[in-house]
């Protein structure tokens, strides 16, 4: 019987673990789209892939399942290429506001549920480990390079300026609008079977949010009449610890460069702080005397009646 107790709790306990796991908020979200391309190869089965993977797994994916190698590589030649591979690195959603209904941004749900829905060829990718000590872009950078040993055949990479890429050989865009200037011109500039590879890191700022970026840039791909395959995944650790260095940083400057006229008095709510939190600590420690006595106390164990002694 105890044997049996302890398989279930140890059921229980592994049940726990593997929920816990597939909804980590350390866990993003990936998705692959193209209405150009066609599924079919054989290659992925399944249009969501439940397992919980690494961000280097994800873009080796892209490239082998998604197809990209076929178009970006030039030693691989295709019979459906695309014009352009658009990339967007956001830095909101986690896997758990995709599975569940209270999200921080519904619209930016919405807007990728309908462009992957409304797609030929689609893959999903619920889980990605959040990278720790790179970013993503990085990531896609060297497994472009992997994916592709003996020569790259993008003929344009532009990165926005958001990006934090090391190769200073890439061109970098500014804002959204000099995107759209750059896929106008090289509408005009492309030659035949070329892909060029656009990377878009969101910034946070509050000029244009994630789903208007999308929509945008994707409209104008669309209006364009170039053939496009898209890939969005969510990198929002990286960025959050980033902007805290960054923000730690920019008050140490402030803090140093006006060192004179900071003022290090404490004035009447630091007092009362300080106050409290010093009441707080003693409350603690004389609960924590009080609580041990008690146990002391119980723990003491005294005959209930006396033998009556013996006369002699």
């Amino acid at each position: 019987m105890m044997k049996m107790r302890i398989g279930v709790l140890a059921l229980l306990v592994a049940l726990s673990v593997v929920e816990f796991g597939l909804a980590s908020p350390n866990t993003v979200p990936a998705f692959l789209w193209s209405p150009h391309l066609q599924a079919g190869n054989g290659e992925l089965d399944d249009a969501v892939n439940y397992q919980v993977m690494s961000a280097k797994d994800l873009v080796g994916s892209v490239f082998t399942h998604g197809g990209w190698s076929n178009f970006l590589c030039s030693e691989k030649k295709v019979e459906q290429p695309v014009d352009v591979a658009l990339v967007f690195i956001g830095r909101e959603l986690s896997s758990s506001d995709v599975s569940s209904k209270r999200n921080s941004d519904p619209s930016l749900v919405n807007t990728l549920n309908n462009l992957f829905t409304a797609s030929n060829f689609s893959l999903a990718f619920p889980y990605i480990a959040a990278p720790e000590e790179e970013r993503m872009e990085s990531l896609l950078l060297s497994g472009l390079k992997q994916a592709c040993p003996h020569n790259v055949g993008v003929s344009n990479i532009v990165f926005s300026d958001s990006c934090l890429v090391e190769d200073g050989t890439i061109q970098k865009l500014s804002d959204l609008q000099s995107f759209k200037d750059h896929l106008l011109a090289r509408r005009e500039t492309r030659k035949e079977g070329e892909t060029d590879l656009v990377v878009l890191c969101s910034e946070g700022s509050q000029s244009h949010s994630e789903r208007e970026s999308i929509s945008e840039l994707v409209s104008s791909v669309e209006q364009s009449g170039s053939k496009y395959t898209a890939l969005y995944v969510s990198d929002p650790y990286w960025y959050t610890s980033y902007k805290t260095l960054q923000r730690f940083l920019a008050e140490s400057a402030t803090g140093n460069s006006s060192s004179v006229g900071v003022s290090t008095t404490c004035d009447e709510l630091c007092k009362f702080k300080s106050s409290l939190l010093e009441g707080i600590l003693v409350g603690i420690v004389f609960l924590l005397i009080l609580i041990s006595g008690l146990c002391c106390m119980a723990g003491i164990d005294t005959p209930t009646r006396f033998e009556t002694p013996q006369d002699s």
